[in-house]
């Protein structure tokens, strides 16, 4: 396999074979993130994308799971991706399921009769930045989509029948907007009602608009007990139907996982507890904490 640059895929695809069929991220501009920040977005062609394909093939067994990347591989057009997954299904007998990243605009600009048929070729589960559901927060990370735009774009995934996985990242309103960040994040997601949900842990990483801001002093970043408080809101507010729920992502303080809404009292009683304990070793520390 040929990749360029550094390589990310959702923890629940560690197990996946990494396809990069798109290099770097069409928006690239989040002011918190420093992913791709070397890469110049391009899609690669079906030649390249075919030739990997065919090189894992002869040299790979038993491959049952392909993680699309980069950070948006969904924006290629329609009619490719089912080129690419057609192929992908036909080199692997075993494959049981591909998954992508995609922006909330990718969703939008295709229709759900698209999205049908990219479900019907195999596309399994989608994993969704959310980021946060309060506008000005989405406004001030230059997210590049709005709240309404973000429920719309989950609601067409569901709609179209695709297990939609989103991420949620704690901390991004600073101490003053926690409470609103997450009651705001909460009632969106009840909106959507998305089948996996998974909660990062804001991390100020160097040379991206928000550090700079840190260092000016123009954002305070929460510290870990009231991240565990920021997450406490968050779930109490949280009316999903049936959920897989993580919190045990490397830049998380306190590992946690549930479905919901189960599990929902028995996560609040923890977090209340540790935070309330102020016992700072059960927590991981910063030294350990990473993206």
């Amino acid at each position: 396999m040929r990749y360029e640059g550094a390589i990310y895929r959702p923890p629940s695809e560690a197990n996946s074979l990494i396809l990069q069929v798109t290099i770097g991220c069409s928006h690239n501009r989040c002011t918190f993130c420093v992913s791709f920040l070397d890469k110049k977005f391009r899609e690669r062609s079906l030649q390249e994308i075919n030739e990997d394909i065919e090189m894992a093939a002869r040299t790979l067994r038993g491959v049952d799971r392909v993680f699309l990347a980069d950070g948006n591989a969904m924006v290629m057009e329609t009619g490719k991706l089912l080129q690419v997954l057609q192929k992908l299904y036909s080199s692997f007998p075993l494959l049981e399921r591909v998954s992508i990243y995609a922006t909330p605009q990718d969703l939008l600009e295709k229709s759900k009769e698209e999205l049908e048929a990219l479900k019907k070729a195999g596309l399994g589960i989608v994993y969704l930045g959310v980021e946060s559901g309060n506008e000005e927060i989405l406004a001030w990370i230059r997210k590049g989509a709005t709240r309404e735009e973000i429920i719309a774009a989950g609601q067409r995934a569901r709609a179209a029948g695709l297990v939609l996985s989103v991420t949620v990242i704690n901390g991004l309103g600073g101490r003053e907007k926690m409470v609103a960040h997450a009651v705001d994040t909460a009632t969106l997601l009840n909106e959507i009602d998305p089948e996996y949900l998974g909660l990062l842990t804001l991390m100020v990483c160097e040379g991206t608009p928000m550090a700079r801001k840190v260092a000016r002093g123009e954002f305070a970043v929460p510290g870990p007990l009231e991240i565990l408080y920021e997450i406490e809101v968050m779930l109490r507010h949280l009316e999903l139907s049936n959920c897989v729920f993580r919190c045990n992502h490397a830049s998380n303080y306190l590992p946690l996982k549930g479905t919901l809404p189960q599990d929902k009292e028995k996560l609040l009683k923890l977090l209340e507890s540790v935070r309330l304990s102020g016992d700072m070793r059960k927590l991981r520390p910063e030294f350990l904490r990473a993206l």
